[in-house]
């Protein structure tokens, strides 16, 4: 690991970024352009003396879940991130599987959505990020590991999974998930986390085996769907899937159902979202609004 040119990249690409870039609120005069470092550990999910010490070369080699979250910490391109990875003595992530980079351009979009929740998945269900409005609606999955982070997993096999969801859509939401993943399957059916996914949720779950068995296909671009909250009730939603270019990864859009009191609702949520991060309400909150970045 060269450690003094790690330091270097990572510090001069800190001082590119603004807090408005990455959803940060801009706080009082900085002395110095760009993030601070402790900002860049929030948002990368790690200790500000850790980071500290990767900018000061004398920090360990930092794992390949440490780069993938500064990676999108710190808004890096595709040959940003392998350069960093090269740099750390790992080798860069290669194609043909799941594609868990999240771009600049999905990040900024994310962070700009400040009164929408939106999320990026890959296209086998794995939540890569989420905003503050998405953690408020549908919880926080930054502490998920393994299959627990994809949301076929969560609804097919954990007991909790489906309790955002009225029990009249239960079938509904079951058969799309499904379908979405028999089409996914068919596009990557020799990529091995395609086939060790499907047959995980096959051995886990009956309803999933008979569903898969029925061979339903269908590409899910867009829903309409009602969450339920625990604390302001039913919200109807609609939600709109933008593609990557490859298809690899969808960044999910919900906004409110016109006609409904779903907008409403969503003002609350924010509000909610607000007094937990003002510490004069006795309300706590690990970290600040910010896009929540669950690679692990």
């Amino acid at each position: 690991m060269d450690r003094r040119e790690v330091a270097d990249f990572l510090r001069r690409r800190r001082e590119q970024l603004t807090t408005e870039a990455v959803g940060l609120p801009p706080g009082t005069r900085r002395r110095t352009p760009g993030l601070r470092r402790d900002e860049v550990a929030q948002l990368a999910g790690i200790s500000t003396d850790y980071y500290t010490r990767l900018e000061q070369a004398r920090g360990p080699r930092p794992s390949i879940q440490v780069l993938a979250s500064l990676s999108r910490a710190l808004r890096f391109t595709a040959d940003e991130r392998d350069h960093l990875y090269l740099l750390c003595d790992h080798s860069p992530p290669v194609g043909g599987g799941a594609d868990t980079h999240v771009g600049p351009g999905s990040m900024h979009v994310l962070a700009k959505l400040d009164d929408t929740p939106a999320a990026v998945i890959t296209d086998l269900g794995e939540l890569l990020v989420q905003n503050p409005m998405h953690v408020l609606l549908f919880g926080d999955v930054s502490g998920r590991r393994g299959w627990e982070r994809f949301h076929g997993w969560r609804w097919f096999v954990e007991p909790d999974g489906r309790d955002i969801a009225p029990a009249g859509d239960v079938d509904r939401l079951s058969r799309r998930l499904v379908a979405d993943l028999r089409a996914t399957a068919a596009r990557r059916s020799k990529d091995a986390d395609v086939i060790e996914f499907v047959a995980a949720l096959r051995t886990a779950s009956p309803e999933f085996e008979r569903l898969w068995n029925e061979h339903e296909v269908a590409v899910r671009l867009s829903d309409t769907k009602t969450a339920v909250h625990p604390e302001v009730g039913p919200i109807d939603i609609y939600c709109e899937t933008l593609l990557t270019p490859n298809a690899s990864q969808r960044l999910l859009i919900y906004w409110p159902l016109p006609g409904t009191d779903a907008a409403e609702k969503m003002e609350l949520l924010r509000v909610i979202g607000t007094q937990r991060l003002d510490p004069s309400v006795g309300a706590s909150y690990s970290r600040p609004a910010e896009v929540k970045d669950i690679s692990g």
